[in-house]
């Protein structure tokens, strides 16, 4: 009995190329010498009424455990022989159909990616995605061809390495032209200010801003740190002036004491000034 309590909790191994429950696995190679295949797991992309848009039901096929090094591309000509491909999207995790953004800039708010991605292949006909799935009874499937190549390895490296040399003069193109729009994008917003100033909204409020010699500007940095560096100093030698309670009592018992004393000199110097005045009528 304790035996087989063992053998049943003792995890079950899966055989590579097995499929998990729901899914097919496709056999491809990313290279003609390439011995071991990698295996891709597809399936058919299931969603809700109304919110598969980017997705749609029944023509879209989900893919697992696709390389980083995997284009859209390259994806888009393995399932063509499947039917017509309309849209791939690579996404690091499964998300809703949402169209991604796409970047205007080669050099800034660029992304690495270092994982394993999931994709979602849309077919022209529903036909495609059983056709997909009907892969894997094939042998590996080549992905990378001479037309075609998928860099792996040292190539891939290599071109990455290249790829993250900038070119000076590209890169001053691109910032020049992104203040060049800023410039502009700054020049309409106050020619629309100055066009709506004095003019009451829809509400019948009128929006007044601060005009002068002198326009309130923003602080800087260098200033914000110097205000707070005054602030620091100020709380510092307070600290150490009161820095005992019995210290702090002390220090308003002899201001009231010099405050007494000059009042005291203060009167005898009015009575003095009273004592001394004269009727002198020539």
């Amino acid at each position: 009995a304790a035996s087989w309590r063992a053998k049943m909790a003792a995890p079950k191994e899966r055989v590579v190329g097995e499929a998990p429950a729901g899914y097919t696995a496709l056999a491809v190679k990313f290279g003609e010498r390439q011995r071991s295949p990698h295996y891709l797991l597809v399936k058919e992309h299931q969603v809700r009424e109304g919110t598969g848009i980017a997705h749609p039901p029944r023509r879209t096929l989900f893919v697992l455990n696709v390389p980083p090094y995997c284009s859209p591309d390259s994806l888009s000509r393995l399932f063509t022989r499947c039917g017509r491909v309309q849209s791939v999207d690579i996404c690091d995790k499964p998300g809703p159909g949402e169209k991604k953004e796409k970047l205007t800039s080669k050099f800034f708010n660029l992304k690495t990616v270092t994982g394993f991605q999931v994709a979602y292949v849309v077919f022209r006909k529903p036909s495609g995605v059983q056709a997909a799935k009907a892969l894997s009874q094939e042998g590996p499937l080549l992905i990378s061809t001479e037309s075609h190549p998928v860099k792996t390895g040292i190539s891939k490296w290599i071109a990455s390495y290249a790829a993250s040399v900038v070119d000076p003069e590209e890169l001053k193109a691109e910032v020049d032209a992104y203040m060049q729009d800023y410039d502009k994008k700054i020049a309409e917003e106050e020619a629309k200010a100055a066009k709506e100033e004095g003019v009451p909204d829809e509400e019948g409020w009128v929006k007044v801003t601060r005009k002068g010699r002198k326009p309130g500007l923003p602080r800087t940095e260098a200033a914000n740190l110097r205000v707070l560096e005054r602030e620091k100093q100020k709380r510092a030698r307070k600290e150490l002036l009161n820095f005992y309670a019995w210290q702090h009592r002390e220090t308003k018992r002899e201001h009231i004491a010099q405050l007494r004393k000059k009042f005291e000199e203060d009167k005898q110097r009015i009575a003095l000034l009273r004592a001394q005045r004269k009727f002198r009528p020539y």
